[in-house]
């Protein structure tokens, strides 16, 4: 009998990498890909695995009580990896109302419907909740965050976020339920929804579109290939320790104007135009709300601990992550079209 784990949020950007890694390389799992399919949500990312004999796709919402009570009962899952969840610091500050209730409350509900089938049983189960680096807040005076660091969030995004992990966390407490949760630095490669920085002036760079940039350009990110970390969420799922917190990180800062300036570069090369010509769409916007100056992950416990670590370097993600945009425009095209460019014209447009 095949091992039945549920993945939900898996037809979006981080999620799709983790499914196709779990269903190719665990034949004797029986992945349910929950997901509900919103605008970062894709089934066009789950093609190479939509007719695995291990994997099976429901839309369906987290906050559907008795639907995942009908999941649980019919699949009997002795694993959640739990990746469901409203993500971009933006749309938080436009409507933080969704994120709390997708977040918190929609990861509270999981949580109660995997102890409810679970009735107490914890042997061979586990709750694995993938939360993002964003709750440590910012770091304005050095350092790095470790699994330690308290939480400070700043933004709705972070809060819901914050708000979700002591969910998970009072259940591994209070119930004894087998938990796990990771926190993420910023991630980038194939299948981005293109309202996140990278794919965002990739996919303007190939229109000729202004190159938005929050402020100076000065606030940094420490950036991971996708793959790199659907492969520490593995690694996590199978070798973590239940009650445990893991930071994933590439220790790869980047101010974001010179990490525009770079992706300017690449793309001149590739698109065979004149050098500089990207880097003059360059444009300058009002910086975002409470915008975090760094975040900057130290992943030692979990290269020391669990033997992870980053395989593919930066240069080399960012060449892959351009390749597979310029070779799947018609992904690039399916996902921009309709609600996005409101969406765009809302969020970049007059500021």
């Amino acid at each position: 009998m095949k091992k039945p784990i549920l993945i939900t949020g898996g037809a979006g950007f981080i999620g799709s990498h983790v499914v196709r890694r779990i269903v190719k390389n665990y034949p004797d799992y029986h992945v349910v890909t929950l997901d509900k399919l919103t605008y970062a949500g894709n089934l066009e990312n789950l093609q190479e695995v939509e007719n695995a004999p291990n994997h099976t796709f429901i839309k369906g919402d987290i906050l559907d009580v008795e639907l995942l009570k009908r999941l649980f009962d019919q699949y009997a899952f002795d694993g959640v990896i739990h990746l469901a969840a409203e993500s971009h610091v933006d749309r938080s500050l436009e409507d933080p109302s969704s994120f709390a209730i997708t977040n918190v409350v929609g990861t509270l509900q999981l949580l109660h419907a995997a102890k409810l089938a679970w009735k107490g049983n914890f042997k061979n189960k586990l709750f694995y909740h993938i939360s993002t680096d964003e709750v440590y807040g910012s770091l304005d005076n050095g350092g790095f965050f470790t699994e330690t660091t308290p939480v400070d969030p700043r933004s709705p995004y972070s809060a819901s976020k914050t708000g979700s992990d002591h969910f998970v966390s009072a259940y591994h407490h209070s119930f004894g339920m087998p938990t796990i949760i990771s926190r993420c630095s910023n991630n980038y490669g194939p299948n981005h929804f293109p309202e996140k920085l990278i794919p965002l002036m990739i996919h303007n760079i190939i229109q000729g579109k202004p190159l938005p940039v929050y402020g100076k350009g000065e606030n940094v990110r420490d950036w991971l290939y996708v793959e790199d970390h659907a492969s520490a969420i593995d690694v996590i799922f199978h070798k973590g320790k239940a009650g445990e917190v893991y930071n994933i990180g590439g220790i790869n800062e980047w101010k974001n104007i010179d990490l525009v300036h770079l992706l300017c570069k690449i793309m001149d090369g590739k698109l065979g135009r004149p050098a500089g010509a990207s880097a003059k769409l360059i444009t300058y916007v009002t910086d975002r709300l409470g915008h975090d100056a760094r975040y900057a992950i130290d992943p030692t416990k979990i290269q020391q601990e669990l033997g992870w670590r980053p395989s593919v370097d930066f240069p080399t993600g960012l060449e892959r992550t351009v390749d597979w945009f310029l070779n799947n425009r018609e992904w690039l095209e399916h996902v921009t079209s309709g609600s996005y460019r409101e969406y765009y014209t809302k969020m970049y447009h007059n500021r």
